[in-house]
């Protein structure tokens, strides 16, 4: 199965490459002609269009999109009302409506829309989603999300969606529901109306709270998820790819105990090789993926929400 691909900037060009790899890339649409001479040096076997109309017209089965947020939306449409399966990078759109049309549209039409929350796919949060359902440290009662460095500032979009977008999407994944309350604060110094520094808070029906923090303005590279439990604590620790597991809880006498902490798994894979091959997977067996569309209106959802409180503060 082929798969064209709109957008050949630098997560593009990612996408590019692994397709390949995979047998898989079908077309490239892209609008600067510069870029569109290097793709074809470096694919020359596979075609390269100058606009999205015109690969959207070609006889290939899916397309994937990987170009600026506000255009998913409008794109991820054509693209299923030509008749195509669909993978949208990160997020679905920007507005939670926009997002339920598209997968309201996708199952209409019949077709898988499937969405690049690229951390689901880590081996590491697939284990720890299963540890967690087998109950491995009791009753979950807490989940805190970091993603933090000094890094590239953006213009438009605020440190949330730019850098939490996968973090709600791990989080709704583990927790299983989706939350009952959303609040956010943020900072705005280096532009305004630009948040660098977003705190976002979620409470479930279940009870379980999360907590998520994005900076691109803070003095180190932070990009943990911690898990408080009744009986244990976990931590997933994205740079070294580890998960540790301690073995501490408070007793019912309100005295801490501590059983000590060990690596319970450790290893990395290529998470966007695994989300291709998902998509693939998806298409061919006509199934539901792991990321699909229903749930990234949950995630937009939240984006959505916890903006119009960054909008009041």
């Amino acid at each position: 199965m082929k798969v064209g691909l709109i957008g050949a900037g630098g997560w593009g060009r990612n996408l590019a490459r692994t397709l390949e790899e995979l047998g898989a890339l079908g077309g490239i649409a892209e609008v600067r002609a510069e870029v569109q001479e290097e793709l074809r040096s470096l694919y020359p076997d596979v075609p390269v269009y100058p606009d999205h109309r015109a690969l959207l017209e070609a006889a290939i089965p899916a397309v994937a999109i990987a170009t600026p947020a506000p255009t998913h939306c409008a794109l991820a449409r054509e693209a299923l009302e030509a008749g195509k399966h669909v993978l949208v990078e990160k997020p679905l759109a920007l507005h939670e409506e926009e997002a339920r049309e598209l997968a309201d549209l996708a199952d209409r039409a019949g077709r898988i829309l499937m969405v690049g929350h690229l951390l689901l796919y880590q081996p590491a949060v697939r284990w720890i989603a299963e540890f967690l359902r087998s109950g491995g440290v009791g009753e979950v009662w807490s989940l805190h999300q970091e993603r933090l460095n000094l890094g590239t500032v953006r213009t438009v979009e605020n440190a949330l969606w730019s850098l939490g977008v996968h973090d709600v999407a791990v989080l709704l994944h583990l927790v299983g529901e989706r939350p009952t309350a959303v609040r956010a604060v943020g900072q705005a110094v280096l532009q305004p109306g630009v948040e660098d520094d977003v705190y976002v808070h979620l409470a479930f029906p279940s009870r379980i709270q999360a907590h998520i923090h994005c900076s691109w303005l803070w003095p180190e590279k932070r990009r943990r998820l911690t898990v408080v439990g009744s009986e244990a604590m976990l931590i997933y620790d994205e740079l070294p790819q580890e998960v540790t597991l301690y073995r501490k809880r408070v007793e019912k006498d309100l005295k801490p105990a501590d059983g000590g902490s060990e690596v319970v798994f450790r290893g990395a894979a290529e998470p966007l090789r695994l989300e291709m091959e998902e998509f693939l997977a998806a298409v061919r067996e006509g199934r539901r993926p792991l990321s699909d569309g229903r749930g990234a209106v949950d995630v937009v959802a939240v984006l959505e929400e916890a903006s119009r409180q960054l909008g009041k503060g």
